[in-house]
């Protein structure tokens, strides 16, 4: 039995570590932690045990077991839709089991090297009629679901685990952090339906779309922030390394285009050209999985470390899209997201828990539906 007062999230980006504990009784109690560099050029061993070392001693506890929250560009986003017919009768909550069942043992059997993070279901249809929140004592003829996985493969997770287990450390749970995120931030945009979160990381920028206040749609893409300091590198003819640091300080007085011989301008064009590309490609890949009619009636929200290049006054500079919410998020605001949603913040998912050993239904044995 766990009698430890504080529950421990990490957010392990490919840029940076961070991490928060908090009061599971007082979650306005809480301790966070973040990596001061580039994850890149880590003894991630090191800094994962400074980070653990600084919040036990705040907590006066020894932290032996985390949540991760982690992005990749491998991630595996899956919509499936299964149907039932029940003849008539009530619609009960082991017809919905049944189905999720059917469809998580169908991912299980065709992605055998996947690891599922997550399952939300996006909509009921009954008898024709879509619905997101299942009525009680309905008849029903045919019931079909429309489901959305994300996955993660095996080997990342691994891996991962591997690595914390050289510090003591089990992982307890995988979560997606940019999923985690945008449910959580979609509270702060509560005059808006349509949302659509742009996350953009190091190398792959995650989207989450928002219909109508409900989850709509998630999937990653394999460019992120990186591919910008590589164009900079390949078109100024600069290594690496000065590339990122060109694209960090372009904007300011102490920059250095005087040495990348570069004005200001070209710099500009190559910056924001790329992000225009991945905003087009987000609003594309929207477009061609939702019934949005146009991109106007979608407010665009962008986050992550890899969008901190582009400040508000530089936003007339991505002519693709009218107006581009910038999200400023802190450590404790990321980690909060992961705690948020592991207490069952997001009502369209289902939760699965471990097989348990009292006598109960089977399928009760596999599901808490719904928290």
């Amino acid at each position: 039995m766990n009698n430890k007062k504080f529950q421990t999230y990490f957010d392990y980006g490919s840029s940076k570590i961070r991490a928060g504990v908090f009061n599971k009784n007082n979650h306005n109690e809480n301790f966070c932690e973040d990596s001061k560099t580039s994850k890149d050029y880590l003894n991630l061993d090191l800094e994962i045990q400074k980070i653990v070392s600084s919040m036990e001693k705040n907590t006066n506890e020894y932290i032996d077991t985390v949540n991760l929250m982690i992005d990749s560009p491998h991630m595996l986003t899956i919509s499936i839709s299964v149907f039932k017919k029940l003849d008539g009768s009530i619609l009960k909550k082991e017809d919905i089991q049944f189905l999720i069942q059917v469809a998580k043992q169908q991912i299980l059997t065709n992605y055998p090297n996947q690891n599922i993070l997550h399952i939300i279901v996006k909509n009921y249809c009954i008898d024709g009629n879509n619905c997101i929140i299942l009525p009680e004592k309905k008849v029903c003829s045919k019931l079909s679901i429309s489901i959305t996985f994300i996955c993660l493969p095996k080997n990342i997770i691994e891996k991962t685990k591997k690595l914390f287990s050289k510090l003591g450390i089990s992982l307890e749970k995988f979560l997606c952090s940019s999923y985690a995120k945008a449910s959580n931030y979609k509270n702060n945009f509560e005059n808006s339906e349509n949302i659509l979160f742009v996350d953009m990381g190091y190398n792959r920028t995650s989207i989450t779309c928002y219909k109508k206040n409900e989850f709509d749609f998630f999937e990653i893409l394999p460019i992120g922030g990186n591919h910008i300091t590589k164009d900079i590198s390949k078109i100024l003819n600069v290594d690496l390394i000065k590339a990122e640091a060109i694209k960090l300080n372009f904007d300011k007085k102490e920059n250095l285009l005087n040495t990348s011989q570069a004005s200001l301008e070209l710099i500009q064009k190559i910056i924001f050209s790329r992000i225009e590309e991945i905003l087009e490609l987000s609003i594309n890949f929207i477009q061609s999985s939702t019934d949005f009619i146009n991109k106007s009636e979608i407010k665009l929200v962008l986050m992550g470390e890899g969008s901190k290049i582009l400040d508000n006054k530089f936003q007339d500079k991505i002519s693709f899209f009218k107006e581009i919410n910038l999200l400023e998020e802190s450590t404790l605001e990321i980690c909060e997201s992961g705690l948020k949603l592991n207490n069952g913040s997001n009502k369209q998912e289902v939760v699965l828990v471990p097989r348990i050993s009292k006598k109960q239904g089977f399928f009760e044995k596999l599901f808490h539906f719904f928290k």
